[in-house]
């Protein structure tokens, strides 16, 4: 570097550190930058500039990326939202950390993973689901860094072709049966209710009508009597008798 030459980061460090070339009337700067990063700061571009009377500004910089290692985060995927009984179903293992994780495990909680279900690095395949298959599963992925794991709930829906159940079909038809049963034999009391009404009503009409027939025909000597009698003509009769003094 040129005489009284310094060089400026970006961001303020300890003091500078300035040395002399024994062979040449030069100095060299050194500045240092100690940062505290985190993950999120991976790829970070860290920038140095040069200032000298010599220079113009931002005519000497340079720029480097922080590369931050740190464990993965874990989470798992599923292939859809709606896993459903005895259809094809995928779960992957998503892990993000520096550098990338290169060994994937899955397990399941309290159990062992089912037999219908294959590990393929960081997926988890279900040929055919069974509700025996619910559970907690858990994916654990290694970066060479640290070990981070994620877990995930398999609750196995009802299939759109499920079969129901023949001794629940058998226990429906048979209180199908009995509310049927009942509903029959309601209608019948009220046909039979409705019969016995109508054949008092009808017993009690024809009784009214044979009296008013027979009526006026005590006196009668005869059928034609009978008849002017139940017609009202017995009062006629009356207007015509006659009086003798």
């Amino acid at each position: 570097m040129g005489h009284d030459m310094s060089r400026q980061c970006l961001k303020p460090g300890r003091p500078d550190v300035v040395e002399t070339n024994p062979d040449d009337a030069t100095y060299t700067v050194i500045s240092e930058l100690t940062l505290t990063v985190g993950r999120s700061d991976d790829n970070t571009l860290i920038a140095c500039a040069v200032d000298h009377p010599s220079l113009t500004p931002g005519e000497k910089w340079t720029e480097q990326p922080i590369r931050v290692l740190f464990t993965p985060d874990v989470t798992i995927q599923p292939q859809n939202d709606l896993p459903r009984e005895g259809e094809k179903f995928i779960i992957q293992c998503i892990g993000n950390g520096n550098p990338k994780p290169t060994s994937y495990v899955w397990q399941k909680k309290d159990g062992e993973l089912p037999l219908l279900a294959k590990v393929d690095g960081s997926f988890l395949l279900f040929e055919m689901l069974n509700k025996s298959d619910n559970g907690v599963y858990l994916c654990q992925a290694d970066n060479g860094i640290g070990k981070m794991q994620g877990e995930y709930t398999l609750l196995v829906q009802d299939g759109p072709d499920n079969i129901a159940d023949p001794t629940a079909m058998s226990t429906s038809s048979g209180v199908d049966h009995a509310v049927i049963g009942g509903v029959v034999a309601v209608i019948v009391f009220i046909l039979l209710c409705l019969l016995i009404v109508l054949g008092r009503y009808l017993i009690r009409h024809k009784g009214t009508y044979l009296t008013h027939e027979a009526k006026g025909c005590d006196d009668a000597p005869d059928a034609d009597t009978a008849i002017i009698n139940a017609e009202g003509g017995h009062s006629g009769a009356e207007d015509k008798k006659e009086y003798f003094i």
